[in-house]
């Protein structure tokens, strides 16, 4: 099953030549057993949310770019922001592209560890779209934290399978029925008689489990319409997983929602059978206003009131712009309005935190 689903190619072993500290992986559908052997703790008492995480990059128009930025809200505003560091980056990559986009963060079921993993990609110079999707990195980047201000040494973890030509915009979710991560990213595959990747193909989403960041099980197809889809993000209310992803066809005529961004909902995270919630998300209708294009949304629950949010990057444009819902099931969103973004934040990822998290981060990287 899983050589037909990956165009008859299997993962290359993941020695500790190609994912630093990992094994090689296991049969399809097994969870990589990691540290997950032992029965997870008690997960501990919630704390309040006071405030917000944003995690970006800054586009491939300067050498440091394309690297990890932080910045994070004035108090508990969503809209409101200050970078932090100075702009430059918090987290800089050495390995692989030596470059990366797409940062993604994710805290941890028990809330006491938080992973932050992107894309190996470099574009800045003479970067080639095109052959960045034929023999691309078949990795991701990935660092840990306990506290958000101190960071491991950097992994660079091969999770894509031969054929693949990219290993586009990860991010994860918990998956508590398997009691592991489920990590997601967008690659295109290419025929197991075409291992120079000559031939046409198209992205799809992939995804792999993993406990641990170190370990992952062999990748599957997750998301296949049959064109091209890339940046999925997920959240989930009330036992239904609601994932947004960006279309990526050339806006047309018979396209009228490419470049724009597709919701769809399950009860099951790693089902290939979502039902359609909306499309064309961010494009202006009538008198509503929106985007020109977009891409990378990240999407994230109000700390202070019934509303959930979803910037989306108008790349080639302003960046991320956001906008607002208080339903997720509608798949009606509004533009926000008086919001003072980063300067040039390109796809990344918002995550609320604690009072004291956002103290720490204040006072360790201070703002512009």
């Amino acid at each position: 099953m899983l050589s037909l689903l990956l165009g008859g190619a299997s993962l290359a072993p993941l020695g500790t030549d190609v994912a630093e500290g990992a094994t090689a992986p296991g049969p399809p559908g097994h969870v990589p057993s990691g540290h997950g052997d032992k029965p997870a703790p008690p997960t501990p008492e919630r704390k309040p949310r006071k405030g917000y995480l944003f995690t970006y990059f800054t586009g491939s128009g300067t050498a440091d770019g394309e690297q990890v930025h932080f910045a994070v809200s004035r108090g508990n505003d969503a809209l409101r922001w200050d970078e932090l560091n100075n702009g430059e980056p918090v987290l800089t990559s050495t390995k692989g592209e030596n470059g990366v986009r797409d940062p993604f963060i994710i805290r941890s079921p028990e809330g006491d560890k938080f992973y932050l993993i992107a894309t190996d990609l470099r574009m800045h110079g003479d970067g080639n779209w095109d052959e960045a999707q034929r023999h691309g990195s078949k990795h991701i980047e990935v660092w840990e934290s306990t506290d958000l201000i101190h960071w491991s040494e950097q992994r660079h973890v091969r999770v894509a399978p031969d054929n693949a030509g990219n290993t586009w915009a990860p991010e994860a979710y918990y998956d508590e029925s398997i009691d592991a991560y489920v990590v997601f990213w967008a690659s295109k595959l290419y025929d197991a008689d075409d291992p120079n990747h000559t031939g046409d193909s198209y992205n799809r989403m992939m995804y792999a489990t993993t406990r641990d960041f170190h370990t992952f099980s062999e990748p599957r197809v997750w998301q296949d319409p049959g064109h091209s889809v890339i940046d999925s993000t997920v959240v989930s209310r009330d036992g239904t997983y609601y994932r947004f992803t960006k279309d990526e066809r050339t806006n047309s005529d018979s396209a009228p929602c490419g470049k724009y961004i597709t919701a769809a909902k399950s009860p099951n995270l790693r089902s290939t059978d979502y039902e359609l919630v909306a499309d064309c998300i961010g494009k202006p209708s009538g008198s509503e206003p929106g985007i020109s294009r977009g891409e990378g949304p990240t999407v994230f629950e109000s700390n202070t009131e019934d509303k959930w949010y979803m910037f989306i990057d108008e790349f080639g444009g302003r960046g991320y712009v956001p906008f607002e819902t208080t339903d997720l099931d509608s798949g009606e969103w509004s533009l926000s309005e008086n919001y003072d973004l980063p300067d040039s934040p390109r796809h990344g990822t918002v995550l609320p935190i604690t009072a004291d998290e956002l103290r720490r981060l204040r006072a360790e990287y201070g703002n512009r």
